[in-house]
């Protein structure tokens, strides 16, 4: 059996209208760098072979942080980059509604296969995370971490699941949550969503 530990990034700055963040590049703050810590001490006694990890920042930055504790280098995945929202990242929802008008009511009326301008829907994602995360799979052969993102663990826990991707904002991904998925004989089993960097009390 081959365990993967799907992880999100810790936490970065909140804004207040909340902002599309995207492939924005944000760094983590101190609260997210102490989750990371959190995550790699709940997963140090665990026999882990790889850590993968998206190419953006605030997930290069947690992979560092959990490969000193767990002795290994970080391998980067470009699938597991967060989606792509184009000229709204950056934007409050007030300003995606003024400048790109009935855009963002649409999306909220088709979320799976909405597509901003120059942007991914979450259909697009989903068909770049999953065949990242096969090759993972693959290439691996024993347990391995993956530090993503909330879409991107949504796409992939949706797949798991057998959810419709309009069902996605119902799978929590709260900052350096882990995911357990195990995976024998080409059968998958989610033994964990969610679980929260803060309430680790116990090693799997």
């Amino acid at each position: 059996m081959k365990t993967i530990y799907l992880l999100r990034h810790g936490e970065i700055p909140g804004h207040t209208p909340r902002r599309f963040i995207g492939q924005l590049e944000v760094a983590l703050t101190e609260r997210g760098r102490a989750q990371m810590r959190q995550v790699a001490g709940f997963l140090q006694d665990v026999r882990i072979d790889h850590l993968f990890t998206s190419p953006l920042g605030r997930c290069l930055e947690g992979a560092e942080i959990m490969a000193k504790v767990l002795g290994l280098s970080p391998e980067r995945e470009p699938a597991l980059r967060e989606i792509a929202l184009g000229p709204w990242e950056g934007l409050t929802v007030a300003q995606v509604q003024q400048q790109f008008p009935g855009s963002y009511e649409a999306r909220g009326r088709d979320i799976a296969i909405f597509r901003p301008p120059a942007g991914e829907s979450f259909t697009d994602l989903s068909n770049r995370a999953w065949p990242g995360f096969l090759r993972i799979l693959q290439e691996t052969t024993e347990n391995a971490v993956i530090i993503g993102h909330a879409g991107v663990n949504r796409v992939l826990l949706c797949r798991l699941l057998g959810l419709p991707l309009t069902q996605l904002f119902r799978l929590r991904q709260d900052y350096a949550c882990v995911n357990i998925i195990r995976w024998q004989k080409c059968a998958f089993e989610l033994e964990l969503v969610n679980y929260s960097s803060e309430t680790f009390t116990h090693h799997p």
